[in-house]
């Protein structure tokens, strides 16, 4: 006991500032980061004070702070809305939909691309296939009018030729959500396959040959080699497009959309364009964002924990 005592007694150490001398030995390092933090505390972080508006009845006039306070009436005129459920429909089809071929359609080109062995020929394709992804969406949606339109549009021009008749594309509802998800496919799949190309570079060779020489046919590489070695960045992809899961895409949806196919393709982020910056509903469209952004949140902490528990037992 007078052992135990005496061991107490004698005095510890101090613990040196370890964080500091983190920072001294790696401060290369840290002041590459800085630049980047710095603009996600201005642009990112700075900016969460206007969440309170959310609960505000906004007025220019009045400014931020002395705005009247309406707790949670921007949520409820919201959610009690009559679009309401048109537009979370629409918003939550076309995210699935971009979500279930949009994730899947980079993973398939990058596949394929691995097994091409002519580099000149996988060179080409990948070039042609990433470029789209620099255009705007007005030049996109430029280009579908010159293939699309009704009159003079080349694929219409073609069915007159063949005697059949036109189809609107362009305005036609049953068509608006296809035409958005192929164009959203089209222009982002040799860019997403980058990535993932990148991965399958990564995996070791010896793993294929041990597979072969198991008697493994190119489908059980795939399956056992291939996919496995890819799993982590295909998880975090699909993490991080579940955190977008209500992000439609703005850009995209206010260049396709019309008034004879809003009904289809009408969804939160253009619903909020209109009542925020055309009715000046300010406090209304920043509910609607936080409102995005939490389930968005919760969407990331639920995939991250499946991802977590399931890690090494998916394959």
């Amino acid at each position: 006991m007078q052992a135990k005592l005496a061991a107490d007694a004698i005095p510890l150490p101090k613990k040196r500032n370890s964080w500091i001398r983190t920072i001294k030995k790696y401060k290369v390092m840290y002041a590459l980061l800085f630049p980047a933090l710095v603009y996600f505390a201005v642009f990112k972080y700075i900016p969460m004070a206007g969440i309170i508006i959310a609960f505000k009845n906004y007025n220019l006039a009045l400014g931020l702070w002395d705005s009247p306070w309406v707790g949670f009436r921007n949520f409820t005129d919201f959610m009690n809305g009559v679009y309401f459920w048109d537009i979370m429909r629409n918003t939550i089809i076309i995210s699935l939909y971009k979500l279930l071929f949009g994730f899947s359609a980079p993973i398939i080109l990058a596949l394929l691309l691995n097994e091409v062995y002519t580099q000149w020929f996988k060179k080409i394709v990948q070039t042609i296939t990433y470029l789209p992804h620099f255009l705007s969406w007005v030049i996109v949606y430029g280009m579908m009018v010159a293939l699309l339109a009704p009159g003079d549009g080349l694929f219409n021009m073609i069915l007159k030729e063949t005697g059949v008749e036109p189809i609107s594309f362009l305005t036609e509802p049953a068509w608006g959500r296809l035409l958005i998800i192929l164009s959203e496919i089209w222009k982002d799949i040799g860019w997403g396959a980058i990535l993932y190309l990148a991965a399958l570079a990564g995996i070791d060779p010896s793993l294929y040959e041990a597979a072969r020489i198991d008697g493994a046919s190119k489908w059980r590489q795939l399956w056992h080699v291939t996919l496995p070695g890819i799993r982590g960045v295909m998880i975090l992809m699909l993490i991080l497009k579940l955190s977008h899961i209500l992000d439609a895409g703005f850009d995209q949806i206010f260049m396709f959309a019309n008034s004879f196919n809003q009904e289809k393709i009408d969804i939160i982020d253009t619903w909020v364009y209109r009542e925020g910056l055309e009715r000046l509903k300010i406090g209304l469209a920043t509910a609607v964002g936080l409102f995005k952004a939490v389930i968005g949140f919760v969407l990331v902490l639920a995939a991250n924990k499946l991802a977590k528990k399931f890690d090494g037992q998916i394959w």
